[in-house]
């Protein structure tokens, strides 16, 4: 179930205004956040916001397409282990 649509968006203060202050100045510098559940509005674009996935912070380039997702659909946090090659010669 997602959020109600009379509450509207939601991203964390300290992240808007990191972005807010990002926006100001004209060093471009990637913005750490632990934030995974803030959604990316229009002012994100164009920003490297370094996503946290519980071990380390992945940078995300913020597109257009982006904007109303998640930051955390962004970083996964689990990591996909296959199986190794089957490696009969090996093995002899």
């Amino acid at each position: 179930m997602g959020r109600s649509l009379k509450k509207g968006p939601f991203a964390d203060d300290h992240l808007m205004k990191k972005v807010d202050a990002q926006k100001d100045s004209e060093k471009k510098q990637v913005i750490k956040t632990w934030s995974r559940r803030s959604t990316i509005f229009p002012t994100f674009i164009g920003q490297t916001i370094a996503v946290y996935d519980g071990r380390k912070h992945i940078p995300v380039y913020v597109t257009e397409d982006m904007v109303g997702h998640k930051l955390g659909e962004f970083a996964p946090t689990r990591k996909y282990a296959s199986h190794g090659a089957d490696d009969k010669k090996t093995r002899r």
